[in-house]
C-alpha cells in the first residue's frame, strides 16, 4: 500500500527530477506538494512545479507559500539553476489546470489533519513553509508520520565553508523544524554529494528519446558546468536521496544525532551543528542523518524513473 506524501520544493532542478521520481515509484502516493523560494524566486518555483505535472502527465495540488525567507533577504542559486531555476529551459504548464489559491501551509495542515498519524513530509528546500506551518498550526508536527529534509552538512558547506543552501537561506525556519518534536530524517550533504550522475550518464538520459530524458539533460547543462569547474565527477541528485530513502532505507546508512542550526553566527549562520563526531553529546538526539548511501543504486533506480515517463 501507497504511503501518503506532502512534498515542499523549491523547484529547482533536482527538486525537479524528485518529484519525477516520487510520480514513478509505486510505494509513494503524493497528496501535494507545496512552492516555497529558495534556489529561484517563489513565481519561477511554483511555475516549474506546476509544469513538472505537464510532464508527469499527473494533476497533483501544487500551493504557493513563503516568498522570502521569516527574518533575512531572499538568496537564490541561479548560478547553478539559472534564472528560472531549470537551468533557463523552457517550461510548457499544463493547458486544463486548476490553479490553487490556498496557502501552502494551510493546504498542508488540511492534509495532515485527513491523514492523522501517517502522511510523510519530503522537504527538499528552505523551510519557511514548514516553519510558518508550526507556528500557525502548534499540533501539526504531531500530525506528521516523518519529516524527511534535504539540507544541512556535518562538514563543510556548499554556500558557505559551512553551510547547505536550503538551511543558509532560512536557518531560523530550519532551527524551528528542528526542534519541533516530529520524527525527522535528515539526508545532508554528506550523503547528497555521493549520490550523483556522471557525464556519460546524462548524455545516457539524451538517448532515451522521451521528453523527460530531454528535459532532465538539457536543464542539468548549466549546473554541471558549475559542479565541473568544482572538480566535482558528477551532477549531484541531492533532493531525490529522501525520496529514496522513504521507499528504500536499506540502501543507506544512518546515525541519531542531535543536530541544531547556528542561527546567530556572522560567519557560521546556517550551520547544522550535530554531536555525531563529538565527545560532548547533545541531551536529545532529535534526527536520523542519513551519511552515505548506494550510490550505482540510487542513480539506477533515478534514470529507471526519467526512462518511464512519457
Amino acid at each position: 500500500m501507497a504511503v501518503p506524501v506532502w512534498m515542499d520544493v523549491d523547484t529547482g532542478i533536482d527538486d525537479a527530477v524528485a518529484v519525477m521520481l516520487a510520480h514513478t515509484l509505486k510505494e509513494i502516493e503524493i497528496l501535494g506538494i507545496s512552492a516555497v523560494c529558495g534556489n529561484t524566486s517563489l513565481k519561477n518555483s511554483f511555475q516549474n512545479t506546476r509544469a513538472m505535472n505537464r510532464l508527469c502527465n499527473s494533476a497533483y495540488p501544487v500551493y504557493a507559500g513563503a516568498e522570502k525567507p521569516l527574518f533575512r533577504k531572499p538568496v537564490h542559486a541561479a548560478y547553478v539553476h539559472g534564472e528560472n531555476g531549470l537551468g533557463d529551459v523552457e517550461v510548457k504548464l499544463p493547458e486544463d489546470e486548476t490553479i490553487r489559491t490556498e496557502v501552502a501551509w494551510d493546504a498542508l495542515y488540511a492534509c495532515a489533519k485527513e491523514h492523522e498519524g501517517e502522511l510523510r513530509l519530503i522537504a527538499t528546500a528552505p523551510l519557511t513553509n514548514i516553519a510558518i506551518a508550526f507556528a500557525k498550526y502548534p499540533d501539526l508536527p504531531g500530525m506528521l508520520n516523518t519529516i524527511l529534509i534535504m539540507g544541512g552538512a556535518t562538514t563543510e558547506g556548499n554556500t558557505t565553508p559551512c553551510a547547505e543552501f536550503n538551511i543558509y537561506a532560512d536557518p531560523e525556519a530550519a532551527q524551528a523544524v528542528f526542534l519541533c518534536g516530529a520524527k525527522i530524517v535528515l539526508c545532508p550533504l554528506d550523503v547528497t554529494e555521493k549520490v550523483y550522475l556522471l557525464e556519460e550518464e546524462l548524455e545516457e538520459l539524451k538517448s532515451f528519446g522521451n521528453e523527460a530524458g530531454r528535459f532532465v539533460h538539457d536543464s542539468l547543462q548549466k549546473p554541471w558546468a558549475f559542479h565541473k569547474k568544482k572538480g566535482h565527477p558528477g551532477i549531484q541528485m541531492h533532493d531525490s536521496c529522501p525520496v529514496l530513502y522513504l521507499v528504500h532505507p536499506e540502501l543507506f546508512k544512518a546515525e541519531e544525532a542531535g543536530v541544531y542550526v547556528e542561527t546567530k553566527g556572522s560567519v557560521t549562520a546556517g550551520k547544522t551543528v550535530t554531536d555525531l563526531y563529538s565527545d560532548k553529546q547533545f541531551e536529545k538526539k532529535n534526527a536520523l542523518v542519513v551519511l552515505d548511501a548506494d550510490s550505482k543504486e540510487c542513480i539506477r533506480l533515478i534514470k529507471e524513473a526519467v526512462k518511464s515517463l512519457p
